[in-house]
């Protein structure tokens, strides 16, 4: 481990390479859902890991190309995969940012930009860890591979796809995703999963257009009354999901599982003064099992007739309700969907069901023996042992790992917990980029010596 602490030392003394090759990323605009600069961004993506030593090609998918890279230094030995994506969100609202978003810039120990946290910053302290290490000990002691998307900003739908037709070439015995933030009580953080995902819209319809309240009323239907209606069958009001076989299938963490949500910290002050919801009101057993164990069923917005200033006097023709509803392993979204328009149809077979997106939710058993070689290994490069949380509250295309190439897959989020991926003024400090790079080089060494 002496070398280790050499290699650490030597990741401080390179703050500045490491800092010119993650600005290189950042000016790169790479905005998936908009195809802007995407092409551009993996070719990028291809020459700097190239310039690393890492055998690299692009390989075309119905959308944007992924960025394979391998260095294959022993078949017989341990194989990692390490997984991220190098599209990023689009940074409007522009007048919001302090700085350009494309044009990183150091301001209070943090690099601000598009991407910084979400995730070129993470991407970047993988491959820096890869090139100090091999730099250090001449080679690396396990084989490697990595997959770069870039369509993981608008849900991975070619993801899969890719997974499923290059499963040889991706063989491994172990995912290793950078993604996410820290917790919020600065603690290194493993996750072991994430929760599904389903996205449907309900529509329903009155007159073929809208019609003046007092001369309609009570003669032609309100479309927005219907969807009330439909609505109030769904679910109950201590939040009971109602539908038929909706909880078939969940499957009940198991005692490790338990026993590691309760050692997660828990402020409930500070996270209900983080959510804006003072009347926050649970203990952090209750919250935690809530978060990652149980699924969701919620309306992210509602639409019908009119909401600007003032009143009109309308029956609106049509209603829409959005809603996004997060899934537990091991239920299907699929399933889930059809359970939903069977339900839906039996209250109000007029109202109309769509579904606008899934993903299939995803967890790594918390006793397998690589899960504690990197606890271990975070703990040695933090010099802080490791909060492990069963699941993400949030999804990511995990399951792609643990359903179809059937390997175990855990998340070490490398981002500060503050780092506003999504928003104006995105960042990732300076003290967690560094701290991304001796974690992945730890994790390398632990695998190689201690599986």
């Amino acid at each position: 481990m002496d070398e280790l602490n050499t290699l650490e030392k030597i990741v401080e003394t390179k703050e500045k390479e490491y800092l010119q090759s993650l600005f290189t990323l950042l000016r790169q605009e790479s905005i998936s859902t908009q195809n802007v600069g995407i092409a551009e961004c993996a070719e990028l993506l291809q020459n700097m890991m190239h310039e690393i030593g890492i055998h690299t090609r692009l390989i075309e998918t119905d959308g944007h190309p992924v960025v394979y890279g391998e260095i294959i230094t022993d078949p017989n030995a341990f194989t990692l995969l390490i997984y991220g994506h190098y599209d990023v969100q689009p940074p409007e609202p522009l007048h919001k940012w302090e700085s350009p978003p494309f044009e990183p810039t150091i301001r209070d120990g943090k690099i601000f930009a598009r991407g910084a946290g979400d995730n070129k910053g993470q991407l970047i302290a993988q491959l820096m860890a890869i090139k100090t290490y091999k730099e250090h000990f001449s080679k690396l002691p396990i084989n490697l591979k990595l997959v770069f998307e870039g369509e993981e900003e608008k849900g991975s739908p070619n993801l899969a796809s890719f997974v499923e037709a290059h499963q040889d070439l991706l063989k491994a015995d172990l995912v290793y995703t950078s993604d996410g933030s820290s917790h919020s009580s600065g603690s290194p953080l493993m996750l072991l999963g994430v929760r599904g995902a389903l996205a449907i819209e309900m529509k329903a319809y009155g007159a073929d257009w809208d019609n003046h309240s007092g001369n309609a009323g009570n003669i032609v239907p309100n479309p927005s009354w219907k969807l009330i209606d439909v609505l109030k069958t769904m679910r109950n009001s201590d939040g009971k999901v109602l539908i038929k076989g909706f909880y078939d299938n969940i499957i009940a963490p198991s005692q490790q599982e338990k026993e590691l949500l309760q050692k997660l910290p828990f402020d409930k002050d500070d996270i209900a003064s983080k959510l804006g919801y003072t009347d926050l009101n649970m203990d952090g057993v209750t919250y935690y099992h809530k978060l990652t164990m149980e699924p969701t069923f919620n309306i992210g917005g509602i639409t019908s007739g009119y909401g600007g200033d003032g009143i009109k006097t309308i029956i609106p023709s049509h209603a829409t309700v959005k809603m996004d509803i997060r899934l537990v392993v091991d239920q299907d979204p699929g399933d889930i969907y059809e359970k939903i328009i069977h339900h839906v149809h039996k209250v109000d077979p007029s109202i109309e069901v769509n579904m606008l997106g899934s993903m299939l939710p995803s967890r790594t058993p918390a006793n397998l023996k690589p899960v504690k070689v990197i606890a271990k290994a975070m703990e040695r490069a933090y010099k802080k042992e490791p909060l492990i949380q069963p699941s993400l509250g949030g999804s990511l295309p995990d399951y792609v790992w643990t359903k179809i190439l059937k390997t175990p897959s855990i998340i070490v989020p490398y981002a500060n917990f503050d780092q506003r991926n999504h928003s104006p003024n995105e960042n990732i400090r300076i003290d967690y980029f560094l701290n991304g790079i001796k974690c992945t080089c730890h994790v390398i060494h632990a695998l190689c010596y201690e599986m």
